[in-house]
């Protein structure tokens, strides 16, 4: 008896203190990171420098700082005529511009306001027929992959769990896959806990009554 209180109390304690622990690691993981903006300030423009000691964080307020700046400046007309130029320097330069064209056309995919990616959550069959997981539309086939599929196709992205940044690109006809009444926050908070944390569920809407 007493040793199923003590076992109970230690779970008790670490369903406390892990997710405590690991959302303390995972920011002070982003603030290190954030900091090493710092590196850009010369020298005595340090924050060691001008305060004395180093202060955690002011990395990550530049950072910020940085990027509404560069927003700010280029929403308006001579902003937006420098961004172009930019592009366009970038994508002159050997190796560099295909690099720069493939990220930017990801990036602009994911963080546009009128994008269409990753916007539905979907339940498909993969690997094999009778294993079903979670993944995300993400467009359609383009190019010359539409000469090559018979059918209406759609694209998928499947992650991977419990790190969904890496997963696996799919074509699948569109009768395959189902489209799910869940947000993308709750499908990607269901795969990252490995499917313990699960989406509330929702009630089907009852069939319309047909009147003879």
């Amino acid at each position: 008896m007493r040793g199923q209180l003590i076992k109970r109390y230690f779970i008790t304690g670490l369903l406390i203190w892990v997710p405590l622990v690991i959302t303390v690691w995972v920011l002070s993981l982003i603030v290190d990171t954030l900091d090493q903006s710092l590196r850009l300030l010369p020298e005595v423009l340090q924050p060691k420098n001008l305060l004395g000691f180093s202060l955690p964080g002011i990395g990550a307020l530049l950072t910020l700082a940085m990027i509404l700046l560069t927003g700010f400046l280029a929403t308006n007309f001579i902003g937006q005529k420098l961004v172009v130029w930019w592009d366009k320097l970038l994508l002159r330069i050997p190796v560099v511009n295909s690099v720069y064209k493939a990220v930017k056309q990801v990036s602009d995919t994911l963080f546009a306001p009128n994008g269409n990616a990753f916007r539905k959550a979907l339940l498909i069959q993969y690997p094999r027929p009778g294993a079903w997981t979670i993944a995300f539309l993400t467009g359609v086939p383009g190019g010359d992959i539409c000469n090559h599929l018979v059918g209406d196709y759609v694209s998928v992205y499947v992650p991977t769990t419990p790190v969904p940044t890496s997963g696996f690109f799919l074509m699948l006809p569109r009768q395959d896959v189902v489209e799910l009444d869940m947000s993308v926050d709750e499908a990607l908070k269901y795969i990252i806990s490995m499917g313990v944390v699960a989406p509330p569920p929702r009630p089907r809407a009852a069939p319309a009554k047909t009147t003879t």
